[in-house]
């Protein structure tokens, strides 16, 4: 596209391929591409495996599961790291405690307030996200040649850290 093309109200093309919209599908393929590797995992609690095999399991939960710190967090702090409302956060924190995954625990700081925690099973399930997350990334390189591949992880860490 060039600058005459970029003006022209009648080109559309640029809602197609502009930088955001290019990250987000990037990222649905990726998430899709983990949760792939999480159904067909050995290493993933099998009920939850089969859950993922069911498309019960979605970007949501992959939310929580990259956002959760392993020392726990409370509702909101979680929500916030996600980028998720209080409530959405609730839901799938209820959703993900019913499957095992997480626990509601006391917050040794605030008698009133509670953390949301890993399980044991909950600690499985990452210790399968965290490998399936490194077979993805080396499908990435794989696909895109090890140079480009460093230097998109250079950039979006230098992008989303602000710099």
């Amino acid at each position: 596209m060039n600058d005459t093309d970029a003006h022209n109200p009648q080109d559309d093309r640029w809602r197609q391929m502009h930088l955001g919209r290019l990250m987000g599908h990037a990222l649905r393929r990726f998430d899709t591409r983990v949760l792939a590797l999480m159904a067909a995992s050995s290493q993933a609690p099998l009920a939850l495996s089969h859950l993922a095999a069911r498309d019960k399991v979605g970007a949501a939960h992959v939310h929580l599961t990259r956002h959760l710190p392993l020392a726990g967090a409370r509702l909101t702090e979680l929500a916030q790291a996600a980028g998720m409302s209080k409530q959405a956060m609730g839901d799938l924190v209820d959703q993900c405690e019913a499957w095992g995954l997480v626990a509601r625990a006391a917050d040794p700081h605030d008698a009133r307030a509670r953390r949301i925690v890993f399980t044991p099973l909950g600690l499985d399930w990452l210790a399968a996200f965290r490998a399936a997350v490194a077979q993805a990334e080396d499908e990435f390189r794989a696909a895109v040649g090890a140079e480009v591949a460093t230097v998109v992880a250079l950039g979006l860490e230098i992008y989303a850290g602000g710099g």
